[in-house]
């Protein structure tokens, strides 16, 4: 027989302990298994600790999480053919002759990037050795620079095929198709939002981001013959989307594919070696050990919880403040911001999800401001997609957003990190906007899926 705490007083000690692990800097995935196992001894009945198995085993044999290493493996693949160089010199010479053109260059090498390799940390330290570099030498304003590729980077969560996505879908039990459909425009619209704001920062300043001097430019016809060297990326992007949206594929038979595909893009670059494909296949198995670990950690963490009535206190506390079914969201996505702070997005799916969602799925959203509202169903689907934009932000918030520590890893030595820190803000803004309007417009994330998925 297990001791006795009142809910209130173990959810503190829980989550006080895991940020007390945290902060003296040990791995998450251990501090959240660790802890729950503690918990579980003490505070817990004999017969719980059968939660061990029964939690861990579903998500060893789920098959939907398979597509996790193999889109890792694929961006590995990628990132060693030099595909990311190439896309970069291809759309910087050709918005070159625009004011800001290179820091929107960067905004859409990432956005190309993202539906490619559904990773952030390749496309953010590539691009911060490309990019950053080539934006100096032309005299943009630096702390524009930072930004538009410290946000370019974190689109690889948000735009399909994204391993965020996959986990959620999981958590949640949501169609992964539908949850990659559903992410489509919510990322292409974060994408232009930065784009809009670099090209009007840089229109009314020119010395932000002058465009290139004439005697760099290229011509048209040298813009048509470099575009050779991106036909096929973007097949491959084409390939890898079309076999999910057409139904065609499953999304894991689709990063089966894609993986295929990056071996025979990385051929014709002549890049494909049994180095890089070691390379690859390291970087892959790190990356998803990663993600299970955390995953074991967490669904134990978040399963002895809900076991001892956690989900029911945290549903009572946060419905008795007696907020409107918006106002609830809204504190949730405040919540999920300050856990971003501090937390990495796989920890902060696997503790939140199972709390919220439920909660989410109680309340009724019947629009705001005279729009339309969205029925219990799409709720999961919905919140989802939401949820990813709201965790861009957790890559680029202080003090321990990793996008941030990402770019300072590779940016030049007058680049400190309260310049990378201040330069994210502006962007930070704009991914609160986005959010704001995927909640208000729900359409932005529903009618794609309901399009590709109407007869099904």
């Amino acid at each position: 027989m297990g001791l006795t705490l009142p809910i209130e007083w173990l959810s503190v000690l829980m989550f006080g302990g895991l940020g007390v692990l945290l902060l003296l800097g040990l791995p998450m995935a251990f501090c959240t298994g660790s802890l729950a196992i503690i918990f579980l001894y003490v505070f817990g009945e004999p017969q719980m600790l059968n939660m061990l198995p029964a939690r861990v085993f579903p998500f060893m044999t789920d098959y939907q999480l398979s597509a996790v290493p193999l889109f890792i493996f694929m961006a590995a693949i990628l990132e060693k053919a030099g595909i990311i160089e190439e896309l970069f010199d291809v759309v910087y010479k050709w918005l070159g002759g625009v004011k800001g053109g290179l820091a929107s260059a960067t905004v859409i090498s990432c956005t190309l990037l993202a539906a490619m390799v559904g990773v952030v940390g390749a496309t953010e330290v590539t691009m911060g050795m490309i990019a950053l570099p080539a934006m100096l030498r032309r005299n943009y304003d630096a702390k524009l620079a930072c930004g538009a590729l410290l946000a370019g980077g974190t689109l690889g969560i948000l735009i399909p095929p994204s391993v965020m996505a996959i986990v959620y879908a999981v958590v949640a039990q949501q169609s992964l198709g539908e949850l990659l459909v559903g992410a489509v425009f919510p990322g292409f619209l974060l994408s232009g939002l930065y784009i809009t704001y670099v090209t009007v920062r840089c229109y009314i300043n020119p010395k932000l981001g002058p465009a290139l001097p004439r005697n760099e430019r290229v011509n048209f016809a040298e813009k048509i013959r470099l575009l050779r060297g991106t036909v096929m990326p973007i097949l491959l992007i084409l390939l890898v989307l079309g076999v999910i949206f057409f139904g065609i594929a499953t999304p894991v038979e689709a990063a089966g594919i894609g993986t295929f595909g990056a071996f025979i893009v990385c051929a014709v670059h002549r890049r494909l070696t049994w180095d890089t494909i070691r390379d690859a296949g390291i970087a892959t198995l790190k990356a998803t050990a990663m993600v299970m670990w955390i995953f074991f950690g967490a669904t134990m963490f978040v399963g002895f919880f809900i076991l001892k009535g956690g989900q029911t206190f945290v549903a009572e506390s946060i419905l008795g403040t007696g907020l409107a079914a918006y106002g609830v969201l809204a504190l949730m996505m405040v919540i999920l911001f300050v856990l971003g702070m501090f937390l990495d997005w796989v920890g902060i799916l696997l503790l939140t999800v199972p709390i919220f969602l439920p909660i989410l799925k109680s309340l009724n959203f019947d629009g705001v401001f005279g729009m339309s509202g969205l029925a219990s169903a799409d709720v999961p689907l919905w919140y989802g997609v939401i949820f990813m934009v709201n965790m861009q932000m957790a890559f680029l918030s202080p003090p321990f957003g990793y996008s941030l520590f990402y770019l300072k890893s590779v940016a030049p030595p007058q680049i400190s990190m309260a310049m990378i820190f201040r330069s994210a803000v502006p962007f930070l803004c704009l991914q609160a906007i986005g959010v704001t309007l995927c909640i208000v417009f729900p359409q932005i994330v529903l009618w794609l899926p309901r399009l590709v998925y109407a007869g099904s």
